[in-house]
């Protein structure tokens, strides 16, 4: 392919490998547990409302990691971000094998959280400085990774649950965490970014805090800025909300096994990853705002469709709702190309903080809806905020506008 061969070429084919490796693991875990509401619910004795908060509980702490992610690269550097994350993250899945009860649980889902948010900015960042002409591709294989992690790896451990129990089922993955930890502290550079904000004459170590802090506003504020982070925070939430009770939903609305239904939402993300590797590099080609407006717009009406329909259609809508997680390889690639380079890690997480606090909050949202009787009154409400999302991507400038 093409795009693969211009990434080999630009930056190598072992740090997109590492990276996207990791992402996988990270991304498969995190979804495996809205999968296994059934069992928390069992285990623990709790309602969907309750569940919701668990999975909230994971990403708002993931969101309150990206600001002083961001600042640590700047300081440490990738490498030791990125392998430390997968390495604490291994650490919280055996946490989640051991939990008692779920009070115990629920403060793992925060030291989840935490783990994986040392990951999130600065995957980005790494790719964004090794692959600076081909950031849309990178993006898009990284999360198309992703993307498979979310699809196989619940698939796994639900294979897993009848044989040793959900808990024992995620604790397996940390020995492949703790392998995924030294591959990437094998393959990055030692600095990337953090060696080019110490060495830039206009970089953190000639500036004091009130400049810096200026510069990091006045590099958000910009319109483009606040255009594309608007967008993406809508997306994200209803990102957070559907797949955080699509299996339950299947499983209590549709009248589907909890197999059948797992295997559903593999298949979203299988489709998701398909969307995201081809939508990075489309828009390398046709421009983000067109791929974008194209993307958001199809995955509105299977929104809509998915309370009415059943058998192959079913099957259909969860295809076209993949299309919607391509959107992420583009709005970061943007993101990152259009803040300033001198400030590009903090800026980053402080908006990495800001919409994933908001998206955190789709599961919450969702699953209070369902415990009201308005299970299929939640995919409605989801539906119109992607109608938004599509109005606000329209008024996106290109990159060179910026």
């Amino acid at each position: 392919m093409p795009t693969l061969s211009g990434l080999r070429r630009e930056g190598g084919g072992w740090v997109i490998g590492s990276v996207a490796v990791g992402w996988l693991l990270i991304l498969g875990l995190r979804f495996t547990l809205p999968a296994l509401v059934p069992q928390l619910k069992t285990t623990f004795g709790i309602d969907n409302a309750t569940a919701g908060i668990a999975i909230t509980v994971v990403w708002a702490t993931y969101a309150a990691m990206q600001l002083p992610a961001g600042m640590l690269i700047e300081r440490v550097g990738e490498r030791r971000l990125l392998a430390g994350s997968a390495l604490l993250t291994g650490l919280s899945a055996l946490g989640f094998g051991l939990a008692p009860v779920f009070g115990v649980f629920l403060v793992v889902c925060g030291l989840f959280g935490f783990a994986t948010g040392l990951y999130g900015p600065t995957r980005a960042t790494v790719l964004s400085n090794i692959y600076p002409e081909h950031d849309g591709a990178a993006f898009g294989v990284l999360l198309g990774a992703g993307s498979i992690g979310a699809a196989t790896v619940p698939l796994a451990a639900s294979a897993l649950i009848g044989r040793v129990g959900w808990q024992p089922a995620l604790a397996l993955a940390a020995p492949l965490l703790g392998l995924a930890g030294i591959a990437l502290w094998r393959s990055l550079p030692v600095h990337s970014l953090a060696a080019n904000a110490t060495t830039t004459g206009s970089g953190a170590s000639d500036r004091s805090r009130s400049d810096r802090a200026r510069a990091v506003l006045d590099g958000i504020a910009r319109r483009s800025v606040v255009i594309i982070v608007i967008g993406a925070t809508l997306m994200l939430f209803v990102f957070q909300g559907l797949t955080a009770f699509l299996p339950t939903y299947l499983v209590v609305a549709k009248g589907l096994g909890q197999a059948s239904a797992t295997g559903l939402f593999a298949l979203l993300f299988v489709c998701g990853a398909a969307f995201q590797l081809a939508a990075g590099a489309a828009a390398d080609r046709f421009g983000d705002r067109t791929v974008l407006l194209t993307l958001t717009t199809a995955s509105i009406v299977p929104l809509v469709l998915l309370p009415f329909v059943s058998g192959p259609v079913l099957l259909a809508a969860v295809v076209l709702l993949g299309a919607r997680y391509a959107s992420a390889p583009i709005t970061n690639a943007y993101v990152l190309d259009v803040l300033p380079s001198e400030v590009q890690g903090t800026a980053w997480g402080t908006l990495r903080t800001a919409f994933f606090l908001v998206g955190a909050t789709g599961s919450t949202f969702v699953g209070t809806l369902a415990d009201r009787g308005f299970f299929d009154e939640a995919f409605f409400v989801l539906a119109a905020l992607t109608a938004l999302a599509v109005g606000v991507f329209a008024v996106l400038p290109p990159r060179t506008a910026t």
